[in-house]
């Protein structure tokens, strides 16, 4: 059965990442196909991602998209930095394995952190950096809310070519407020 099949053989599940999860996620985020994206390198050992996949970030949202028993996909939502002003904003990130890619799996992984965001959260702003040659991350990305805020020339090393990034961020449709 190649890859294209076998995706397709498997209903996709959106849950928490645990600790444990941590060998699978840091595998994912190290293939090629998704690792240009996520500003990681080739070669890069799984042991050198492991303590941030295993560490517990309790102002976090951090998910897997799991099909069978594979860890497909991963996204999540992180503090921006540690400052109190700041606390209202989350970074994104988000992986999803090549056979996966296309399918659905980065949508369901992105409303499930965008309702985390907005019900649970206490999340104004969600943040980004997407690489301005991604055209089917942008297209979710735009479907889903975000907006570009800026270019960043020459952002980042992709395949020996410096290549340009946009900032984008989503704010929360319907901020809460006080009811009576």
């Amino acid at each position: 059965m190649d890859k294209a099949h076998e995706a397709d053989a498997h209903p996709i599940l959106i849950r928490s990442a645990e600790p444990e999860d941590a060998a699978a996620i840091s595998a994912l985020i190290g293939q090629p196909g998704v690792y240009e994206g996520l500003l990681q390198t080739p070669d890069a050992p799984n042991a050198s991602r492991l303590e941030y996949h295993q560490k517990v970030e309790p102002h976090a949202c951090r998910l897997v998209a799991v099909a069978g028993e594979d860890i497909v996909g991963s996204a999540g939502l992180h503090l921006s930095g540690t400052g109190l002003r700041r606390m209202h904003v989350r970074a994104l990130g988000l992986g999803v394995a090549p056979a996966w890619q296309g399918r659905g799996v980065g949508r369901l992984l992105l409303a499930r952190l965008l309702d985390w965001a907005d019900n649970w959260g206490g999340v104004l702003r969600v943040e980004l950096y997407v690489h301005a040659d991604n055209d089917r991350a942008l297209a979710l990305y735009r479907s889903m809310g975000f907006v570009e805020e800026g270019r960043h020339k020459a952002f980042s090393l992709k395949n020996g070519r410096y290549v340009d990034s946009f900032s984008m961020a989503r704010m929360h449709p319907n901020p809460p407020c006080l009811t009576s």
